[in-house]
């Protein structure tokens, strides 16, 4: 049995991959912050020396504030994600990596595919893109499952933030011209632990079934969470974000479909169970 190490074990992701694998049986090391350091070479090292498969939830979330930290978010998500990929393919490891839809413009009409070219609009996404390119080149065995709309038990997410907006709000405006999947990280956890028994490598979509306007997912949540809280849309433009959003997020995730045993559960089944836990 392959052992697996984990990186950015802590964070929203990483909890879950670190649940999933050691409910199998699997052994694992777990590395994070403060500890731990994606950016520092010795760390790297140590993690390459701690078991057979790599896998790096660490990374740089902020979508904002990498427009302003582009040294930082170029760093962790890009060049560290490249160097960790040298070093695993002068020591024989396996390495599995996160990104995003973020590496997509989202002027694209359907959803996108492995095959469409990455064309990012902001400084996280094209961080993102340069951890994806920098891996493949690196010459190790690699494994990029690209996410969107992520939420969990162990971290900040758009529904926790929405709560928290409700506390002091009547009405929300939510922007109904970006349309994706909202994707729960035990549902993510689950099927990278069936990716790496099946050895599965290159780039992979992975995203709950179906899809949604943030606007229509909002309105979804707060049935459950405020049902007095009243959901109202807005356009992108009307909402100003430092970083801009790609508006089509939706995967095409069929290369994963032909791998998974069991289909992906449409986006309203995890998430009502999640929303259940936040009431």
């Amino acid at each position: 049995m392959d052992s697996i190490v984990i990186l950015g074990s802590g964070g929203m992701l990483g909890s879950d991959v670190v649940s999933a694998f050691s409910a199998r049986g699997c052994p694992v090391a777990d590395f994070d912050q403060p500890a731990w350091d994606i950016t520092r070479h010795e760390s790297r090292q140590e993690a390459i020396a701690a078991g057979d498969v790599i896998i790096n939830c660490a990374a740089y979330t902020d979508v904002d504030g990498a427009e302003s930290n582009q040294q930082l978010a170029t760093a962790v998500n890009g060049e560290a994600v490249g160097e960790l990929g040298l070093l695993a393919a002068a020591a024989g490891r396996r390495v599995v990596h996160f990104s995003t839809d973020f590496v997509f413009d989202g002027t694209k009409e359907n959803p996108y595919s492995e095959d469409d070219a990455p064309c990012p609009i902001s400084v996280y996404g094209h961080s993102k893109l340069l951890g994806e390119s920098m891996l493949a080149a690196s010459g190790c065995d690699y494994l990029t499952v690209r996410l969107q709309w992520t939420y969990g038990q162990h971290g900040e997410n758009f529904f926790t933030r929405l709560l928290k907006w409700a506390e002091t709000r009547d009405v929300l405006q939510v922007v109904d011209d970006q349309v994706g999947s909202p994707t729960a990280t035990v549902d993510v956890a689950a099927t990278i632990c069936e990716l790496v028994e099946k050895n599965a490598g290159g780039t992979f979509h992975y995203a709950a079934s179906g899809y949604g306007s943030r606007h229509e997912i909002a309105a979804f949540a707060m049935a459950t969470l405020a049902p007095s809280c009243k959901v109202e849309p807005c356009s992108s433009d009307a909402f100003k974000a430092t970083a801009p959003r790609p508006r089509n997020s939706r995967f095409d995730c069929r290369k994963a479909d032909e791998i998974l045993n069991q289909p992906r559960p449409h986006w309203q089944e995890p998430l009502a169970t999640f929303l259940e836990t936040l009431k």
